[in-house]
């Protein structure tokens, strides 16, 4: 078989097996000018808190190296794939790891009961596979748990963002489940957030043009009694006295 059909073949099988695995977690993928397929790493979600950003990207970067670390015909597998391998052992340490690097991780996010039970079947899911000889492992390479579970951190993350921007009245969630804002310190300024301050949101317009200008500072007399100048025909070390009153000469 010649090297052209060799790649077509090749082709044509990852074509199918993008069709029942998840997206990267960690990258994804794009044209660039000249037609070709780039990788880039995923852009954070707006409106989150520095907590929650740093949660969704240590998950996504150990969801990558789980479940796509590395490529071989097309199939795109990570270490879960590999520990699977091994009989009984392999599977509960498959089970333990996607648990304590993705959810446990995920759920200091402050994510909802629902999410956080999908979460748990995926990985269920993927455990009781691990347990048929090969062919589960096939299918759990496939599968990728983690990468789902990372796709729904972000989706559930990227909501949560999208209401924080919004004004509390254009809220449509509900935000005892979304909690838009979570993990947010007190002095924490978020990208996009139009914050309110004391005097209403910024206000250095009305508070610059309530000094004057410097003209009219300028044009303004100054303050105070005036004093007028002293007459040229009294001496230099006499004081300019105001002249006496008619009736004041006779005490």
């Amino acid at each position: 078989m010649s090297n052209l059909a060799i790649k077509a073949g090749r082709k044509l099988f990852e074509r199918n097996l993008e069709q029942y695995q998840p997206a990267d977690p960690m990258y994804e993928t794009y044209v660039d000018k000249k037609g070709r397929q780039r990788r880039r790493r995923r852009e954070t979600p707006p409106g989150l808190s520095k907590r929650d950003a740093k949660i969704l990207k240590s998950v996504q970067k150990r969801a990558h190296y789980l479940d796509k670390g590395f490529s071989l015909c097309g199939l795109r597998f990570g270490w879960t794939f590999i520990i699977g391998i091994i009989p009984g052992a392999g599977d509960i340490a498959d089970a333990t790891l996607n648990y304590v690097l993705v959810v446990r991780k995920a759920k200091q996010a402050e994510i909802p009961g629902w999410l956080l039970r999908q979460m748990l079947l995926n990985n269920a899911v993927s455990a009781a596979v691990g347990f048929i000889p090969f062919a589960g492992d096939i299918v759990l390479a496939m599968f990728k748990a983690n990468s789902r579970n990372a796709a729904l951190l972000e989706e559930f993350l990227r909501i949560r963002g999208e209401e924080f921007l919004k004004a509390e009245r254009e809220r449509v969630q509900d935000p005892q489940t979304v909690k838009p804002g979570a993990g947010r310190a007190p002095d924490e300024h978020v990208p996009g957030k139009q914050e309110r301050t004391a005097s209403g949101f910024g206000g250095g317009w009305f508070r610059r043009g309530s000094k004057g200008s410097k003209k009219d500072k300028d044009k303004a007399p100054a303050a105070g009694p005036s004093v007028s100048a002293p007459s040229p025909d009294r001496g230099r070390f006499v004081e300019d006295v105001p002249p006496m009153n008619e009736g004041s000469k006779h005490v």
